[in-house]
């Protein structure tokens, strides 16, 4: 009988030293419409986050890579291990998620930079608290994704994964660029034109794009059907209220799932306070600087 010595493996004494969850979250999501094999889901709901690391910290400064959504992919895998594919997150759950990041590795006091007539020199830097904005995206977000277009018509949507929102900004943006070329002056009539075509064009390849991509399933008195083949065809050669239904939701959605305006005071006296509500907008290739 071959009878080996067992190896130990041995235990880094570091290990204690090594980043450990700062924060627990809950997704918005509850883990639905995350593709098998995405996410490990949590028992009780709540998910561990870890602060960023130096190299996370690099990784975001990469301008390629933000703009692509690879930085803030490759951050999310670090940060949050239950996630095993970040391009598959639902949208309603990026936000909540790289808050928590951020909270996990800078605190939660953010500085943000204000613009308003009544400044002094029309900008100001203030800062916000994060874990409101955290508290409220957890307890608001919600998602309804059933429309029942007429009787015998129901659909079902679901949020768009990072991956395919990505790419619609990443488009939407070329588009905008193609706009500002069309009011270069030094462009012949109708070079502007074929411009303003292509842009247009483009614009509406994505507005309908992400309708189609947005349907997961039609019940109908004719049958059911989640073939996405069968639902692109569909929706190319129905009526106007069945794509208005569709697009009214997802922006209706898209408003009840904002982050919603934070009143700043704007004065430096105290006693004479000046509170407005001002919208908060993030942009995540700022986001982590």
């Amino acid at each position: 009988m071959d009878t080996k010595p067992t190896v130990e493996k041995k235990q880094n004494p570091l290990l204690v030293h090594m980043r450990q969850p700062k924060i627990y979250i809950k997704l918005p999501s509850g883990g639905k419409y995350w593709p098998e094999g995405a996410i490990n889901v949590s028992v009780n709901g709540e998910y561990p986050i870890y602060s960023m690391t130096a190299k996370d910290e690099l990784v975001l400064k990469t301008p390629d890579a933000l703009i692509n959504g690879q930085a803030i992919v490759d951050v999310i895998h670090s940060c949050m291990p239950n996630i095993k594919n970040a391009w598959a997150c639902p949208s309603i759950d990026i936000d909540v998620i790289l808050i928590a990041i951020r909270m996990a590795t800078y605190g939660h006091m953010m500085p943000l930079q204000v613009t308003h007539a009544e400044l002094e020199g029309g900008s100001g830097e203030f800062e916000i608290d994060l874990r409101t904005i955290l508290d409220q995206l957890q307890a608001s977000i919600t998602w309804d994704e059933r429309i029942e277009v007429k009787e015998n018509l129901v659909m079902y949507i679901r949020p768009l994964d990072y991956k395919t929102a990505t790419g619609n900004n990443l488009a939407e943006f070329e588009s905008q660029r193609i706009m500002k070329i069309v009011k270069d002056e030094s462009l012949s009539e109708e070079q502007r034109l074929e411009y303003f075509r292509e842009s247009f064009k483009r614009l509406t390849d994505i507005t309908v794009g992400i309708i189609n991509q947005c349907i997961y399933k039609i019940d109908s008195d004719a049958g059911s059907t989640e073939d996405s083949d069968f639902i692109k065809e569909f929706m190319e050669n129905s009526d106007k209220e069945v794509f208005d239904a569709v697009k009214d939701r997802l922006d209706k959605m898209r408003e009840t799932n904002s982050i919603k305006p934070m009143n700043i005071n704007l004065s430096q006296d105290p006693e004479k306070p000046n509170v407005v509500e001002l919208p908060i907008v993030f942009d995540y290739a700022s986001f982590f600087a």
